[in-house]
């Protein structure tokens, strides 16, 4: 097992100004318990900290395979404490970094970007996948057939994150404005159970649980985009990234053995994740297999950059945002490519 020896911290008044920031317009509010104090270095010679809070998603395959296979815990051995947060959505991720509750939480791109304009303090340090994980799904039987018909009609998204932007841009893209649809502010899980029942018209939804509402429900797609999905994004605090570099590399290594070993292990990855949503086989294979690219470079650039410019002027004509500069310079500091290009799939223990 190779483990690296901690780098440099630096100053504490540093750590605590990188933490400043105020929540991200949109979001959710659900109250997130505190993390753990911070820990003091383990020294020269061991981990900056002894202490990893990580999320782990449903929405994000990767990490449900680091955390089924303790490939962290295996590597960090007795000396880190390992602490697995799931995040239900985009939103709630982003809730937990900036509460403290994660070091590492995962996201669509759109919502990091809407949480670094609004002053978040987290940067991107890695892309997991690249998911079709939205669309817009109407219930079996629905008379509704295009995004046009949505005008006047009740809608459930979670705002900050992809299925609402998704929705946004769905709407944009067809001249229907934001304020002829009743958007219902609704937790993914919530969204559809309430699309299922008939609370609402339709549903931008995510998978797995768009996936499972076809299978189970007969609920149907009548708009698909995979250019209006933004990539999953890994993010960091700043904080953690500036006091535990040593840890944000390690959790980039497991990224990339994940990565492998889902690209080599596709049915197990699918088994995996149907185990975790609680969803039948079939569905799973369905999100991972045809709906999900796993085969790519983890280094967030310019692609990534190019579809979060598309995102970014809907945000402030929605009044996400307060105006473009915020976008601009969010975009400019979003990126932290450090850890992604050292990524080194090797250092990480059975």
């Amino acid at each position: 097992m190779k483990i690296r020896t901690a780098l440099s911290v630096t100053a504490a008044s540093v750590a605590a100004a990188l933490m400043l920031g105020g929540c991200a317009a949109g979001e959710g509010s659900a109250t997130i318990e505190e993390a753990p104090e911070p820990a003091a270095s383990a020294g020269e010679e061991g981990w900056s900290d002894d202490v990893l809070n990580i999320d782990f998603a449903t929405y994000n395959p990767l990490s449900l395979i680091i955390k089924e296979q303790g490939w962290l815990e295996a590597t960090l051995g007795d000396d880190v404490t390992v602490n697995w947060v799931q995040s239900a959505g985009s939103n709630k991720a982003n809730e937990s970094l900036r509460a403290g509750a994660v070091d590492v939480g995962s996201t669509a791109g759109s919502a990091a970007l809407l949480a670094k304009a609004n002053g978040s303090p987290i940067q991107t340090i890695g892309i997991y996948t690249q998911p079709e994980w939205s669309a817009i799904v109407v219930p079996a039987g629905s008379d509704i057939t295009s995004v046009e018909q949505l005008a006047g009609r009740s809608v459930a998204a979670t705002k900050g994150t992809d299925p609402y932007f998704f929705l946004l841009q769905s709407l944009e893209e067809h001249d229907v404005a934001l304020g002829d649809v009743e958007v219902q502010n609704l937790q993914h899980a919530d969204g559809k159970a309430a699309l299922e029942s008939g609370a609402v018209d339709a549903w931008s939804g995510l998978d797995p649980l768009m996936a499972a509402s076809e299978a189970t429900a007969g609920s149907q797609l009548i708009y698909r985009n995979i250019d209006f999905n933004t990539y999953g994004f890994l993010n960091a605090t700043e904080e953690f990234i500036t006091t535990n570099p040593d840890l944000a590399q390690v959790v980039l290594d497991a990224y990339e053995k994940a990565r492998e070993w889902a690209i080599e292990n596709p049915e197990e990855t699918a088994e995996i994740l149907s185990t975790v949503a609680a969803i039948d086989l079939e569905v799973a294979e369905k999100v991972i297999l045809e709906r999900t690219v796993i085969d790519l470079d983890v280094v967030p650039g310019d692609t990534q950059r190019a579809v979060l410019e598309v995102v970014g002027p809907i945000f402030v004509e929605s009044g996400d945002v307060r105006a473009q500069e915020d976008i601009d310079a969010a975009l400019d500091g979003l990126f932290n490519t450090e850890f992604a290009e050292n990524a080194d799939p090797s250092t990480i223990a059975e």
